[in-house]
Protein backbone atom coordinates (compact mmCIF):
# COMPACT_ATOMS: atom_id res chain seq x y z
CA UNK A 1 0.00 0.00 0.00
CA UNK A 2 1.46 3.67 -1.00
CA UNK A 3 0.18 6.25 1.84
CA UNK A 4 0.17 9.55 0.61
CA UNK A 5 0.54 13.00 2.69
CA UNK A 6 -0.81 15.91 0.40
CA UNK A 7 -0.55 18.88 2.63
CA UNK A 8 -1.29 22.31 1.46
CA UNK A 9 1.09 24.98 2.33
CA UNK A 10 4.90 24.12 4.09
CA UNK A 11 5.65 23.07 7.07
CA UNK A 12 7.31 25.90 8.47
CA UNK A 13 8.03 24.76 11.97
CA UNK A 14 11.40 22.77 12.06
CA UNK A 15 10.57 21.21 15.55
CA UNK A 16 7.29 19.71 13.13
CA UNK A 17 8.93 19.14 10.26
CA UNK A 18 11.52 16.98 12.18
CA UNK A 19 8.96 14.79 13.87
CA UNK A 20 6.93 14.88 11.07
CA UNK A 21 10.05 13.23 9.00
CA UNK A 22 10.88 10.58 11.97
CA UNK A 23 7.28 9.62 11.67
CA UNK A 24 7.57 8.90 8.05
CA UNK A 25 10.72 6.98 8.44
CA UNK A 26 9.52 4.69 11.08
CA UNK A 27 6.21 4.29 8.78
CA UNK A 28 8.17 3.46 6.05
CA UNK A 29 9.62 -0.05 7.25
CA UNK A 30 5.76 -0.98 6.82
CA UNK A 31 4.60 0.58 3.83
CA UNK A 32 5.79 2.97 1.23
CA UNK A 33 5.20 6.72 1.94
CA UNK A 34 5.33 9.92 0.34
CA UNK A 35 5.04 13.60 1.52
CA UNK A 36 4.09 16.40 -0.65
CA UNK A 37 3.62 20.03 0.27
CA UNK A 38 1.55 22.14 -2.32
CA UNK A 39 0.99 25.84 -2.66
CA UNK A 40 -0.96 25.62 -5.94
CA UNK A 41 -4.21 22.59 -5.35
CA UNK A 42 -4.56 22.71 -9.25
CA UNK A 43 -1.30 20.37 -9.22
CA UNK A 44 -3.09 18.04 -7.01
CA UNK A 45 -3.19 14.84 -8.98
CA UNK A 46 -4.64 11.37 -7.45
CA UNK A 47 -4.49 7.93 -8.82
CA UNK A 48 -8.39 6.66 -9.74
CA UNK A 49 -9.41 4.30 -7.10
CA UNK A 50 -7.59 5.81 -4.51
CA UNK A 51 -8.79 6.06 -1.06
CA UNK A 52 -8.85 10.20 -0.66
CA UNK A 53 -8.94 11.41 2.75
CA UNK A 54 -9.84 14.59 3.97
CA UNK A 55 -8.68 15.95 7.82
CA UNK A 56 -11.81 17.63 8.65
CA UNK A 57 -12.86 18.49 11.99
CA UNK A 58 -16.46 17.27 11.42
CA UNK A 59 -15.33 13.53 9.75
CA UNK A 60 -15.65 10.59 11.56
CA UNK A 61 -13.50 9.98 14.26
CA UNK A 62 -11.83 6.96 15.70
CA UNK A 63 -9.23 5.75 18.42
CA UNK A 64 -5.93 4.60 17.94
CA UNK A 65 -6.92 0.83 17.66
CA UNK A 66 -9.75 1.66 15.28
CA UNK A 67 -7.45 3.35 13.37
CA UNK A 68 -5.25 1.05 12.42
CA UNK A 69 -7.83 -1.26 11.69
CA UNK A 70 -9.48 0.93 9.38
CA UNK A 71 -6.57 1.33 7.71
CA UNK A 72 -5.49 -2.45 7.80
CA UNK A 73 -8.95 -3.34 6.05
CA UNK A 74 -8.32 -0.65 3.36
CA UNK A 75 -4.64 -2.36 2.56
CA UNK A 76 -5.99 -6.27 2.91
CA UNK A 77 -8.95 -4.77 0.17
CA UNK A 78 -6.40 -4.42 -2.18
CA UNK A 79 -6.39 -0.39 -1.68
CA UNK A 80 -3.01 0.55 -3.95
CA UNK A 81 -3.14 4.26 -2.63
CA UNK A 82 -4.42 6.00 0.57
CA UNK A 83 -4.46 9.64 -0.14
CA UNK A 84 -4.57 11.87 3.16
CA UNK A 85 -5.53 15.75 2.56
CA UNK A 86 -4.36 17.93 5.28
CA UNK A 87 -5.24 21.49 4.78
CA UNK A 88 -3.83 24.64 5.78
CA UNK A 89 -4.87 27.45 8.36
CA UNK A 90 -7.69 27.93 5.81
CA UNK A 91 -8.07 24.51 4.94
CA UNK A 92 -8.89 23.44 1.14
CA UNK A 93 -10.90 24.51 -1.49
CA UNK A 94 -14.40 23.06 -1.81
CA UNK A 95 -13.53 21.14 -5.36
CA UNK A 96 -9.94 19.87 -3.34
CA UNK A 97 -12.42 18.59 -0.71
CA UNK A 98 -15.16 17.35 -3.27
CA UNK A 99 -12.45 14.83 -4.59
CA UNK A 100 -12.20 13.25 -0.87
CA UNK A 101 -13.71 9.60 -0.39
CA UNK A 102 -14.16 9.95 3.32
CA UNK A 103 -13.36 12.57 6.11
CA UNK A 104 -11.37 11.85 9.07
CA UNK A 105 -11.23 14.04 12.42
CA UNK A 106 -7.87 13.69 14.59
CA UNK A 107 -9.37 15.71 17.51
CA UNK A 108 -12.37 17.76 18.49
CA UNK A 109 -9.80 20.04 19.80
CA UNK A 110 -8.37 23.13 17.73
CA UNK A 111 -5.00 22.97 16.90
CA UNK A 112 -2.47 24.45 14.71
CA UNK A 113 -2.38 23.14 11.01
CA UNK A 114 1.57 22.12 11.70
CA UNK A 115 0.43 20.26 14.60
CA UNK A 116 -1.94 18.62 12.78
CA UNK A 117 0.26 17.13 9.99
CA UNK A 118 2.64 15.63 13.22
CA UNK A 119 -0.22 14.05 15.00
CA UNK A 120 -1.30 12.55 11.11
CA UNK A 121 2.13 11.20 10.74
CA UNK A 122 2.14 9.56 13.94
CA UNK A 123 -0.95 8.17 13.87
CA UNK A 124 -0.26 5.99 10.77
CA UNK A 125 3.04 4.96 12.31
CA UNK A 126 1.43 4.01 15.12
CA UNK A 127 -1.11 1.85 13.41
CA UNK A 128 0.87 0.30 11.14
CA UNK A 129 2.96 -1.03 14.49
CA UNK A 130 -0.22 -1.71 15.97
CA UNK A 131 -0.89 -3.89 13.11
CA UNK A 132 2.35 -5.47 13.13
CA UNK A 133 2.24 -6.26 17.12
CA UNK A 134 4.67 -3.78 17.62
CA UNK A 135 5.49 -2.92 21.20
CA UNK A 136 5.24 0.63 20.45
CA UNK A 137 1.51 1.65 20.89
CA UNK A 138 1.49 -0.32 24.66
Amino acid sequence: MRIRLLMLGKTRRPECRAMIDDYAARTRRYAELEISELRDTRKLKVEAGAAVVLLDAAGKQFTSPQFAKWVGELRDRGVRELVFLCGGAEGFPEEVRAKATQKVSLSTLTMPHEFARVLLAEQIYRAFAILAGHPYPK
